[in-house]
């Protein structure tokens, strides 16, 4: 089994990486892989609305969306990283995001289906719970079973260093990624003895006037 994580921070090995580590960790340790999947500088456009998604299952920038969905099929579970820009995720998680889901959504491609998924968030000080409030709709709007912890998934400090200080915040990480471990197990256990799928209806799109 593996967990596919995403760094969306611009600083490659910087607070949200080390919050990262500390579940990659843990993981490891209950014999689950992982991959960080880092954002990286370059810049990622919003989604345009342009309806290439729906025709082809891919976006129309073909850059570190694409990518991530090409590796998304073979992921059991995701989390999702980002560090508080202005008490919000950064611009490049959100358009990273905004597309990712919806071109699995328009494209049909069902690569988030049922597989469990989290948020963590990193900051010097605020703003941490409206990140992690911003971050978890697009796993709720996606059928995501939703992992959580003893705490709102969240570390606190200015560089790594800072952030290896906070030990509550590394605890919740290690229990984020022992339940993540759990669920994945009983997932497993449910397939093998047979537990179906829950019955899908078409997907209806309405607006509040008729």
């Amino acid at each position: 089994m593996r967990v596919l994580m995403v760094n969306g921070s611009p600083h490659e090995k910087g607070c949200t990486y080390t919050a990262l580590t500390e579940i990659a960790e843990t993981l490891n340790a209950e014999g689950i892989e992982s991959e960080i999947f880092q954002l990286g500088t370059e810049p990622l456009a919003g989604c345009i609305a342009c309806g290439h998604c729906g025709r082809t299952g891919e976006c129309i920038f073909d850059d570190k969306v694409n990518e991530f969905l090409e590796l998304a099929g073979g992921a059991d579970g995701f989390i999702f990283g980002s560090p508080v820009h202005y008490a919000a995720a950064t611009g490049a998680i959100t358009s990273f995001m905004d597309r990712a889901f919806y071109t699995d959504l328009r494209g049909a491609r069902g690569l988030f289906y049922l597989k469990p998924a989290a948020c963590v968030v990193s900051a010097r000080r605020a703003g941490t719970t409206a990140t992690f409030d911003q971050l978890i709709k697009y796993l709720t709007i996606s059928q995501m079973p939703v992992i959580s912890s003893r705490y709102w998934n969240m570390v606190h400090g200015a560089t790594p260093e800072q952030v290896k200080q906070d030990e509550e915040g590394l605890q919740t990480m290690r229990i984020l990624a022992r339940n993540m471990a759990w669920f994945l197990r009983c997932k497993e256990a449910g397939a093998r003895a047979g537990v179906p799928l829950p019955a899908q209806e078409e997907i209806t799109f309405t607006n509040f006037i008729r």
